[in-house]
């Protein structure tokens, strides 16, 4: 792990430049719509419902957002690193464990942003988990480096997923006819 107390200094110095009243409220939005991906869940599922043609790749790639969610926590259960815990930051939210590494909303969210990016045609890495990661720090509950950490490991599981939706994608088309 990282030396903690430049962490500490790095998190504080996250809190005193954007922690403003409304930066907080708006984090603890995000902190309840990413808690156990269930926002990212409701998202990917709503996706299944509304792109009938590709429900299969939507339910894959909510599930995946899952086993993310689920390996960040498993994760979390054996490296044990507690959460920030220093007179110079401020907690703005409750956790449901003492456990910060890595930051599950991190791999969460970040594995939702590559793959429904990725049925979606979007870029939605670049919009959706910075301020998921600041969010994390804002409301003082996770050091830089978990919230890192898991959003690699989002990135990692949600690229894999991905690449396989993509070369599922590509050998339907050959089959139908439509990939020429």
């Amino acid at each position: 792990m990282p030396d903690s107390s430049k962490e500490i200094a790095v998190l504080a110095s996250v809190q005193g430049a954007i922690a403003t009243p409304a930066v907080i409220k708006a984090s603890r939005g995000m902190s309840f719509f990413g808690e156990h991906s269930l926002g990212w869940l409701a998202v990917g599922a709503v996706g299944a419902v509304v792109d009938r043609e590709r429900r299969g790749d939507w339910l894959v790639a909510t599930s995946a957002v899952f086993a993310a969610h689920a390996a960040s926590v498993v994760v979390k259960r054996v490296v044990r690193r507690t959460r920030p815990d220093h007179e110079t930051v401020e907690v703005h939210v409750g956790t449901p464990s003492k456990l910060s590494f890595p930051s599950a909303h991190a791999t969460s969210t970040t594995a939702a942003a590559v793959l429904y990016g990725g049925l979606t045609g979007r870029r939605l890495s670049t919009v959706l988990v910075p301020p998921m990661l600041l969010s994390r720090m804002v409301l003082g509950v996770h050091y830089p480096s978990d919230v890192v950490a898991g959003s690699v490991l989002g990135a990692a599981i949600g690229g894999i997923v991905r690449r396989k939706l993509n070369g599922r994608k590509g050998r339907h088309e050959r089959q139908s006819g439509r990939g020429d």
